[in-house]
């Protein structure tokens, strides 16, 4: 049993952990189970910032909202209603899941298809979907019969309701993760905190100096299945960071690996030697999904996606028995300053 759902598809190859000294007597801390994993929450306590109880009550109310919204490991949440429901359903959904309709449509135009927010049939028969019953390869009779039940075109938004017009079911985990996170910053800001690192699940976010003048500093893991190794360490100052890898969660059959990882086009795990990339936004929810994106483009078509959108990206690409690593333009430009080796 998962212990909030919302199980991220994307194995996260991120180190939130802080590196440098903190002054614990300034920095208040909590955190706790979310979305099948954890979230934590770090802030400077000043002057005007709201007690922690009140920030970790209202941190607590966007993450229970946003597993009774879009969990797909729960029957009775919004966006589970509207999957079980059959062609042709039109159903009043709030805000925010509209929103993150709206962004997963923006994706799937600018990526011309390989983000796609209607995977689920596809992963539960993979075997990574939350009604998966083992992983297998399927037949390709079976393949070919679920992909007649994926496709983000057969989703609209009429006025406040979703609609689908085939037997599609959504699932927001490429994507919900770095929703949470900008949601509990806006609410942090509310509540007079300047200064924070916030993370859900590996996705995260930071702003701010801590005690000691310096900036929040997160480490981009290394991919390597035996232990966690910080390949390089990043100060972050009002970016989110999300990492999507499939280095942890996979399997194997007949001396075959088989991602986690989807490609929409072919409803096949992605054969490519791309291990894990890490995309850098303003809001951390795009990050979350363009991390997404470019895992499934693959290290040529997604460095290329990447700098012709300006996006910083960095990417870990498998070499024979080692890695080769690449950073976009935008990226290297971004972190050119204060990065530690």
């Amino acid at each position: 049993m998962k212990l909030a759902v919302l199980q991220p598809v994307i194995a996260v190859a991120l180190a939130a952990a802080l590196t440098g000294c903190l002054h614990s007597e300034r920095i208040e801390e909590f955190g706790g189970p979310t979305m099948g994993s954890t979230y934590s929450v770090k802030y400077v306590r000043s002057e005007g910032v709201a007690p922690q109880t009140e920030i970790k009550a209202a941190t607590e109310a966007i993450l229970a909202e946003i597993d009774q919204q879009m969990s797909t490991y729960r029957d009775d949440s919004l966006i589970e209603r509207f999957n079980k429901a059959p062609a042709g359903t039109c159903q009043a959904m709030p805000e925010g899941v509209l929103d993150l309709v709206r962004a997963g449509n923006r994706l799937h135009e600018e990526s011309q298809g390989a983000f796609d927010l209607t995977l689920e049939p596809l992963l539960d028969l993979w075997g990574f979907g939350p009604r998966g019953v083992g992983e297998a390869v399927p037949s390709d009779e079976k393949l070919a019969e679920v992909r007649q039940r994926v496709g983000q075109q057969h989703l609209r938004i009429d006025g406040e309701q979703l609609c689908k017009d085939a037997d599609v079911q959504v699932d927001f985990n490429s994507i919900a993760a770095g929703y949470a996170v900008d949601r509990i910053v806006a609410r942090l800001g509310e509540l007079g905190v300047t200064s924070y690192l916030v993370e859900a699940t590996g996705e995260l976010k930071a702003a701010g100096l801590k005690p000691d003048g310096s900036h929040w500093r997160i480490g981009l893991e290394a991919p390597r299945d035996d232990e966690r190794v910080a390949q390089r360490i990043l100060q972050l100052d009002g970016y989110g960071i999300s990492t999507s890898g499939d280095y942890r969660n996979y399997f194997e059959e007949n001396g075959e690996r088989y991602s986690h990882t989807l490609d929409a086009l072919t409803g096949r795990p992605v054969r490519h030697k791309l291990a894990a990339v890490t995309v850098a936004d303003k809001s951390t929810s795009r990050a979350d999904g363009l991390s997404t994106l470019l895992m499934v483009l693959g290290p040529e078509a997604g460095m290329a996606f990447a700098e012709r959108n300006g996006i910083a990206a960095f990417f870990i690409t498998r070499d024979g028995k080692g890695f080769v690593t690449q950073g976009t333009h935008a990226f290297e430009q971004l972190f050119a300053a204060g990065e530690e080796q």
